[in-house]
């Protein structure tokens, strides 16, 4: 169990059907297998292509996310976070663990690839440095150049916007990001992301709902 523990933190996904929900909490993940909490009861170690229950089959795993498809729909795990989605009716929402430094970090999926970035209030826009761009395929030399000061001086941005932002079950369409080629180290979730949501901080823990 100790090993457990330290790999990851419990994420909780609700999903609803006509006769009941299912809690399916990842604790721990591996190419090709997960550690899952179903409906409370004890980690179990699921393979790739295992049902999980009636409602629920392990389709994708590696050391990041674990794919699970509920009554036909999939639905992308993310370690570190908790996901609470109890109707259609209900807003979603991610909630968000401060790190080790004081920073909030969220483990995102930008166009369907991983990503791991910064919460950053100050930032106007999703910052994200070129050599992240460019793994994720982006082709940002296309967007509207400007400029930017960093501590080393004045350097190229593009302005683009991003098909899909997704943390947890929060996702949005047409998000509009910078690329900055020097100068950024760490890729930045600004407010052309935050702005729409409702940002509300408990303790350790931060919790963004989609508002629109």
């Amino acid at each position: 169990m100790k090993t457990i523990s330290t790999l990851a933190a419990l994420l909780l996904l609700t999903g609803t059907t006509l006769a009941q929900a299912t809690d399916i909490g990842v604790v721990g993940l591996f190419p090709g297998k997960a550690i899952l909490v179903v409906d409370g009861a004890a980690p179990k170690t699921y393979s790739v292509g295992s049902n999980i229950n009636s409602e629920a089959k392990l389709i994708e795993a590696d050391r990041e996310t674990a794919t699970v498809m509920i009554n036909g729909k999939r639905k992308v795990l993310v370690m570190g976070q908790t996901v609470h989605r109890s109707g259609p009716a209900v807003s979603d929402s991610v909630v968000l663990k401060v790190g080790d430094r004081g920073h909030f970090m969220a483990q995102a999926m930008i166009n369907g690839v991983g990503i791991n970035m910064l919460v950053d209030t100050g930032a106007s826009l999703i910052a994200l440095p070129a050599s992240e761009a460019i793994r994720l395929g982006l082709n940002y030399r296309q967007g509207q150049r400007g400029s930017a000061s960093t501590a080393g001086g004045v350097v190229p941005t593009y302005l683009i916007r991003l098909d899909s932002v997704k943390i947890g079950g929060v996702e949005l369409n047409g998000v509009e990001a910078s690329v900055i080629e020097q100068g950024l180290n760490v890729p930045l979730l600004g407010m052309s992301f935050l702005n729409r949501m409702e940002m509300r901080r408990e303790g350790d823990q931060m919790t963004l709902t989609k508002r629109y």
